[in-house]
């Protein structure tokens, strides 16, 4: 399946100084691109803007060579993100969370599906809990279940590793290069040192003129 999300000349504003200019990247099936820069230089507005949830910026954007306009829908369709907040109900279960997850994205309700997606994520026996009673860590492993239930080939991902041990981290960073593997694309911030891949790009934020580092 064709896969290609585009930016072109993409420039962003805020409180009367330029974030970003000129930045132009592309994002391809199989690819992993991390998005790099200093506190304050853009990063979480510039995976807003690619995610569709800003309107307030300067260039186009293009989903498989049509550009977004026209093509939002069949986008959307294809899109998971997850935000720096694990964005996880308190007053419901880690299973009740996942079943809103599946009923916002429009998925089937599957109590199997999430049984499985909670055991993957390492939180089989926490079903029931009331995810108030969690720890950040296990919080975010609820959101990060949504990796496992929901099928989008386009993940757009903020700061995924906050709060996670180092089994997390290196059973998430296994997940993320098998969806590459699979034919799917990771669009990630992260303040954790990735490991090296050849599905591996990064691109950075806050150097002047925007680009690819290697």
């Amino acid at each position: 399946m064709s896969l290609r999300l585009q930016a072109r000349q993409l420039a962003c504003e805020r409180d009367d100084r330029w974030l970003f200019q000129g930045l132009d990247l592309e994002i391809n099936a199989g690819e992993i691109v991390r998005i790099e820069g200093p506190n304050g230089s853009g990063k979480t507005t510039l995976l807003k803007i690619l995610s569709g949830q800003l309107s307030d910026y300067q260039g186009e954007l293009f989903w498989n060579g049509t550009s977004m306009r026209q093509a939002r829908s069949n986008f959307l369709a294809n899109l998971l993100y997850l935000g720096h907040a694990p964005g996880v109900k308190a007053g419901l279960t880690p299973l009740e969370n996942l079943y809103w997850y599946q009923a916002l994205a429009g998925e089937k309700r599957s109590e199997t599906a999430c049984l499985g997606a909670l055991e993957n994520v390492e939180l089989a026996g926490f079903e029931d809990v009331p995810a108030g009673q969690l720890s950040a860590g296990q919080q975010r492993r609820v959101a990060l279940a949504r990796l496992e239930l929901i099928p989008r080939s386009l993940w757009v991902l903020d700061e995924p590793f906050t709060a996670i041990d180092r089994d997390g981290v290196a059973a998430l960073e296994a997940r993320l290069a098998a969806h590459a593997r699979n034919g799917g694309c990771v669009l990630v911030t992260t303040h954790h040192e990735l490991s090296s891949s050849p599905a591996l790009r990064r691109i950075q934020l806050g150097q002047g003129d925007c680009g690819e580092t290697t």
